[in-house]
């Protein structure tokens, strides 16, 4: 695949592509005889989980970290495991953090429709 099919398929410009490639955050894509990106199913995974893993706000830090270990094979599975058991501890606390801030919203918004309501039924008294 191209990079336009790319990403066209993932909602993410050619110039985030070629910069996760650059930073090494995506492992190098093969390219055609003519040096156009040539994308293949195991490009497409990378970039899957890419997405799906800054989506849930983890770091590039650590997921360039996590590429490059990944690159060097099974001795680095430990280390690999550890990342990503640290990203989930810190996106759980995240999580948390959310879900008070939603609750709080929440009371904020049934206040001001409780008095939107209260304000209305005066008006049609």
């Amino acid at each position: 695949m191209t990079i336009a099919e790319v990403s066209r398929m993932f909602e993410i410009s050619a110039d985030t592509l070629r910069y996760y490639e650059r930073i090494g955050l995506l492992p190098a894509v093969p390219r055609t005889s003519g040096g156009i990106r040539d994308y293949g199913e195991k490009d497409l995974g990378w970039i899957e989980f890419i997405k799906c893993m800054r989506g849930a706000g983890l770091p590039i830090e650590a997921l360039i970290e996590y590429v490059a270990l990944f690159q060097q094979g099974d001795a680095s599975a430990q280390a690999r495991l550890e990342i990503l058991k640290e990203q989930r501890t810190l996106l759980r606390k995240r999580l948390e953090e959310m879900q008070a801030t939603l609750k709080r919203l929440d009371t904020k918004i049934e206040g001001y429709e409780d008095g939107l309501a209260r304000a209305e039924k005066k008006l049609r008294e």
